[in-house]
């Protein structure tokens, strides 16, 4: 790895998440530069890069209605074409996929037959394209068989809203890290079980990210004393969830939200995240530049020749460079 260049396209806010100046110490210590991109000015200069680990989500929803946006976008997909050796991890339109919340949804469900040994399933779900007919939406909730409580989602790229069945799962959510052929687990505070059917309670707004930050202490999450604490997960039904999502997605940098039904003791996926935090992951630093290692390695073996001239011509990895 000495000598290599690992380009990172990330915002601000992802930057310090990340932690990048001591990951880029740490890269350093082996040999290998970090180098961070700045999209308003162009790349050729910034480079070369052997890899760009980036995440580009926010970027590709504003493009949608912001030009700036598009040109930073399109200068972007303008390197990248001209320098097809340089690894994206991830690939775009892998990532782009997961935009849309109902991608999500469906990806779940072509897995439901291949995981159903591991007792895996994602809950049933609902796309309203209106909210202003609520008797259609009534009837459609029925026709679905949904129950409340029901949890109400937007859907990033378009706007409209998604109303998903909610699982008593006992306060604990279960994030799923996945770092290449890695994957961590690490619990984090849930909403507390509620009672099914209807009922006269007014609707309840909240942030997920704020009501499952490792810290949170709300009363959204806080569980009857008599609630028994359920078991973790399978960690063969983890594995097993993993490498399904990981040939699914065609992404090597991802999570997985997953909870456990109090009554079934189902593992059921709620949600599959670009990029994440990885909080609470003390390996990340190692587990990502032994990844980064590991895909610039089989593009070595797979082309060699013209590996050698990366420094010079640069060469992104087709759908499966994130694997």
């Amino acid at each position: 790895m000495s000598g290599r260049r690992v380009g990172f396209c990330l915002s601000d806010k992802k930057r310090r998440r990340m932690n990048l100046d001591a990951f880029a110490e740490f890269c350093a210590a082996c040999g290998v530069e970090v180098v961070e991109i700045d999209l308003t000015q162009p790349l050729v200069p910034q480079g070369p890069f052997d890899i760009i680990v980036h995440k580009l989500s926010d970027v590709i929803v504003e493009a949608e209605h912001d030009i700036q946006s598009q040109q930073l976008l399109a200068n972007f997909q303008s390197y990248v074409s001209a320098h097809p050796s340089t690894v994206l991890l991830d690939p775009l339109p892998a990532m782009t996929q997961l935009l849309d919340r109902f991608a999500s949804y469906r990806i779940m469900s072509k897995l439901h037959n291949s995981l159903r040994d591991w007792r895996i399933c994602s809950p049933p779900y609902l796309e309203i394209h209106s909210v202003s007919d609520l008797s259609s939406i009534q009837q459609a909730v029925k026709a679905q068989d949904l129950s409340f409580p029901l949890i109400c989602k937007t859907r990033v790229a378009h706007g409209s809203l998604s109303h998903e069945s909610f699982v008593n799962h006992g306060a604990v959510l279960h994030k799923v890290f996945v770092v290449g052929d890695k994957h961590f687990c690490v619990e984090r505070p849930s909403l507390k079980n509620f009672p099914s059917g209807p009922c006269d309670r007014k609707t309840i707004f909240f942030n997920s990210h704020q009501v499952s930050k490792p810290e949170s202490s709300s009363d959204l999450t806080a569980l009857d004393e008599q609630m028994p604490c359920l078991p973790p997960p399978s960690s063969q039904a983890v594995a097993a969830l993993v490498r399904e999502l990981r040939v699914q997605l065609g992404m090597a940098l991802f999570g997985v939200d997953v909870i456990i039904n109090i009554q079934t003791h189902t593992l059921t996926v709620i949600d599959i995240n670009i990029f994440p935090g990885y909080e609470g992951v003390p390996q990340f630093f190692s587990s990502l530049l032994s990844h980064i290692e590991s895909v610039l390695d089989n593009q070595t073996s797979a082309c060699p020749q013209a590996a050698s001239s990366s420094k010079t011509k640069q060469t992104t990895g087709g759908p499966s460079a994130g694997l």
